[in-house]
């Protein structure tokens, strides 16, 4: 069992992500390689995948969007899993009463929800350092803001390491073959 951890990060923190879940799947049992999506030219090595990307203004970074769209068919056939980062700050309820983590759901999970049918799919927690040069032109912007603006912006590393592995172990499980259990993923082919 081989599985493409496939991301999309700006500053660095989904690629932590990434890189947590892989190593995570690897503890677990199950070999798995984390890449940046745009990297990836080959996704027939693989057996299942999970992809993520940073999400802003609700949307995924362009990256991964175009990993998934180009790889459908292949991603449609196979089991996946989906994840955003991107929420900062330690409150788990904004101003309207809802979930952060839900109200933070990214356009393209709903968008890819038909096509793939993903096992999962996972908001988490992510980081800002507001001292990291900006990239684009609304982190630009953010930076002319007034300091009180500025400052009113939580930063620091609200990664949520415990939750992060908690559901990566959800997708070994899913994938290793359980003892005597019938329900437990068969590959669709076999890797040469």
């Amino acid at each position: 069992m081989s599985v493409l951890v496939a991301y999309a990060t700006r500053h660095g923190a989904t690629q932590g992500i990434a890189e947590r879940i892989a190593s995570r799947l690897r503890q677990d049992g199950v070999e798995a390689d984390a890449l940046p999506a745009a990297d990836v030219r080959d996704v027939s090595g693989y057996d299942a995948f999970v992809v993520g990307s940073a999400a802003y203004m609700f949307h995924w970074l362009g990256d991964a969007t175009r990993f998934v769209k180009r790889n459908r068919a292949t991603l449609a056939a196979r089991p996946v899993w989906l994840f955003s980062s991107g929420p900062i700050g330690t409150d788990t309820v904004d101003a309207k009463g809802r979930d952060v983590l839900v109200a933070s759901e990214p356009k393209e999970f709903a968008e890819f929800r038909g096509t793939l049918q993903p096992r999962g799919e996972q908001v988490f927690f992510g980081a800002f350092d507001l001292a990291a040069p900006p990239i684009g032109f609304a982190e630009r912007l953010t930076r002319h803001l007034p300091a009180a603006a500025q400052n009113a912006m939580p930063t620091g590393d609200f990664r949520d390491w415990a939750a992060i592995d908690a559901w990566t172990d959800g997708i070994a499980a899913q994938l290793a073959p359980a003892a005597g259990s019938t329900t437990a993923f068969t590959p669709r082919r076999s890797r040469s």
